[in-house]
């Protein structure tokens, strides 16, 4: 059984930076997919990045390109988020979540094993 906790979130103004963490209890990550979604009110949950756990590859929603960063700590079992240039639509409940198996897809929600409990991002214009 595998434990996500994120940390981080908070309220910001437009423009500024938050670091979400992801941190992984239970058991190690050796390989798999550790993505970083979203949800916003009255909307569906979207992908916002990811990170193959083995090679370190990532793939980035268009929409943060440039102002995101996914990395991993392989030590610490932990992944991180850095938000940069904040926008007010950043704002949403952001979960981080692992597949056991990379199928070429990173953006389904359903094809995620472990989810965790949510942390609240808050972004004021």
């Amino acid at each position: 059984q595998v434990q996500l906790v994120e940390s981080g979130g908070g309220l910001v103004q437009a423009g500024g930076s938050l670091r979400l963490s992801c941190a992984a209890s239970g058991r190690t990550f050796s390989s798999g997919v550790l993505g970083w979604f979203r949800q916003a009110p009255g909307k569906e949950r979207e992908i916002v990045a990811a990170i193959r756990w083995t090679f370190g590859t990532t793939y980035y929603k268009d929409a943060v390109k440039g102002r995101f960063t996914i990395s991993r700590d392989n030590a610490k079992n932990t992944v991180y988020l850095q938000m940069d240039s904040l926008k007010p639509e950043d704002t949403a409940v952001y979960y981080c979540a692992h597949k056991t198996l990379y199928d070429g897809s990173w953006s389904e929600p359903l094809r995620y094993n472990y989810w965790g409990q949510g942390t609240q991002v808050t972004v004021s214009s």
